[in-house]
């Protein structure tokens, strides 16, 4: 699994969605890149700070504030 891969199954890895192949491979990643740690704790922290998020449950200003914290998000 790559980095991109990662990224796009994140959601479903914490919502325990993944096949469990998937999760297999999502794990063994997740243990040899710092990067895609990282990722995963900033979206963690993410969640435990807003809760559910929906389009309507958002300020724009909190909306902002969430951007521009992923913008600087670097894969590794």
């Amino acid at each position: 699994m790559n980095c991109d891969e990662f990224v796009e199954l994140v959601t479903e890895f914490l919502d325990g969605a993944l096949p469990e192949d998937d999760e297999r491979r999502f794990i063994e990643h997740l243990a040899e890149c710092s990067g895609c740690e990282t990722y995963l704790d900033q979206f963690r922290q993410t969640i435990a700070t807003t809760g559910e998020l929906t389009p309507d449950g958002i300020s724009t200003d909190a909306r902002q504030q969430l951007l521009s914290a992923f913008r600087g998000f670097k894969r590794q």
